[in-house]
């Protein structure tokens, strides 16, 4: 895989680079909520730029159908980047037409132009190898060289990400080239203690990741939604949780191989319930109430980890040589439930070992929750790429970028 230290040394002056980034930012009522993510690709586009090419980013943001749709337009993110340039940024209305060539059409030397959401056009995301060649075919109109740096979209098949690289040179951006080799720590060269915590909503969405990681972590720490599935598969009530009850064999096959195997798979002593989801809007007090895992009564709904596993949580952090932690320990937007996910967050700035928070909703919180970035090893901007990255899986985007 080239890496865009090698693009620069071969010169980049006057030339129309392709950043294929990821600007997917969280938005509320038409506004950023955390630009994490634009500022990710920052040292990429600022060095394309400082070095004279002409630079043309594109990203997805949200999950239009293939057209238009204004709440999913990339001009908020476009202008943010503006601001943490430094710079002007011309915006396109449009991805591969008139819009898009005037404007790329109109830079000069280290000047950067922001493309329409890709995901206007169907050709993106279109599972016919035809329709989504002739939209990369349009891309590649735009560009003399293409540097990906899209992360957190280097799992999908998509024009952009898989199609478009070959079509023209092709170098892995900082990010991409950062985030490869954080990963690489995780899965082949692992400091120990490992210790992973896997959290959010859906224990479907990790069933993968656990599978690999019963061979290879020696301690994982599961909270979230998901956990109540782990819970009731031990035959404890759960009241009115969130519950994957097509997946309780699964889960307790992992339990039972997690004892087999030596691997320490902790699950909360006390959670904290409530009658029912919280009003993140309003942020109305949630009376929430503390009550041992085993014994939630029916009615009930779990939205956090208690205060006894934060504790114990923490202590199975302390010793840690490598943690990597994926998914909010519970309804971290609003502050009745957010205990769990900051003491988590907290055992990780305190640990001595390598900590990496894998994206999503966890990276989210950390911002949210007030912490210093720079107190982690790092920040991943691609929580589902991360974890088909852990669970072996070949990730397009990456692969595209192979010579």
């Amino acid at each position: 895989m080239k890496t865009i230290d090698e693009l620069l040394a071969e010169g980049v002056d006057g030339k129309r680079v392709f950043v294929r980034a990821d600007l997917n930012v969280p938005m509320a009522d038409g506004l950023i909520t955390d630009d994490g993510r634009i500022r990710a690709v920052l040292p990429t586009v600022k060095a394309l730029a400082d070095a004279g090419a002409k630079v043309v980013v594109a990203s997805h943001l949200g999950r239009p159908k293939g057209a238009p749709d204004p709440k999913f337009s990339l001009l908020q993110a476009a202008e943010r980047l503006g601001e943490l340039l430094g710079a002007p940024v011309a915006f396109a209305q449009d991805t591969v037409g008139p819009a898009a060539h005037d404007a790329v059409n109109g830079l000069q030397p280290g000047q950067v132009a922001v493309i329409e959401n890709l995901r206007f056009n169907a050709g993106e995301t279109s599972k016919d190898d035809t329709e989504r060649g002739e939209f990369a075919d349009q891309l590649a109109a735009l560009a003399d060289v293409y540097v990906g740096d899209g992360f957190g979209a280097v799992h999908r098949g998509h024009a952009s990400v898989y199609d478009l690289p070959a079509r023209l040179p092709h170098y892995a951006g900082y990010l991409i080239a950062t985030e490869v080799g954080v990963l690489k720590k995780l899965t082949e060269d692992v400091q120990r203690l490992y210790v992973v915590v896997l959290g959010g909503a859906k224990v479907s969405d990790k069933l993968a990741v656990i599978d690999q990681l019963l061979g290879k972590a020696d301690r994982i720490l599961i909270g979230g939604g998901m956990v109540y599935t782990f819970l009731k598969a031990k035959g404890y009530e759960v009241g009115s949780s969130l519950l994957q009850e097509d997946q309780l064999a699964t889960v307790a096959e992992y339990v039972e191989r997690a004892e087999k195997t030596g691997v320490e798979l902790v699950l909360p002593v006390d959670t904290l319930v409530a009658p029912e989801f919280p009003d993140l809007s309003a942020k109305t007090p949630g009376n929430p109430a503390t009550v041992p895992a085993d014994a939630m009564p029916a009615g009930q709904m779990g939205l956090d980890i208690g205060p006894e596993t934060a504790k114990l949580y923490a202590a199975k952090l302390a010793d840690a040589a490598t943690v990597f932690w994926n998914g909010p320990m519970g309804v971290f937007e609003h502050p009745d439930y957010a205990a769990g996910t900051r003491a988590v967050a907290q055992a990780l700035v305190e640990s001595k070992g390598f900590t990496v928070v894998g994206g999503g909703d966890s990276a989210a919180a950390v911002r949210i929750l007030g912490f210093d970035e720079s107190a982690f090893g790092h920040i991943s901007t691609g929580g589902g790429a991360s974890l088909e990255y852990l669970e072996g899986k070949t990730l397009p985007g990456l692969a595209a970028l192979e010579d």
